[in-house]
C-alpha cells in the first residue's frame, strides 16, 4: 500500500510540475500541437481531439512504470 502511494505521490508531483512549467519548455510546449491531433472550429463550436499526443504520453507513461515495476 504505502508503495502505491509512493508513486501516485510521484506522478502527481510529475503532473503539477508539467503542467505548471510545461508550456516554456522547448519539447512539453509542443505538447498538444503534435501531428494527429485534430482541432476544428466552425461557427461558434470547437472540437479538440489530441490522438498524437495521448499516444506519446502513454508511451512515456508505459515505460515510466515498467521502470518501477522492476524496482
Amino acid at each position: 500500500m504505502g508503495k502505491i502511494l509512493l508513486i501516485l505521490s510521484i506522478v502527481f508531483f510529475v503532473m503539477w510540475l508539467l503542467t505548471s512549467f510545461g508550456p516554456n519548455l522547448p519539447l512539453l510546449g509542443k505538447l498538444g500541437h503534435l501531428p494527429g491531433d485534430l482541432h476544428f472550429n466552425r461557427g461558434n463550436f470547437t472540437f479538440y481531439l489530441p490522438i498524437g499526443s495521448s499516444i506519446l504520453l502513454s508511451i512515456f507513461l508505459t515505460l515510466v512504470l515498467r521502470l518501477f515495476s522492476r524496482i
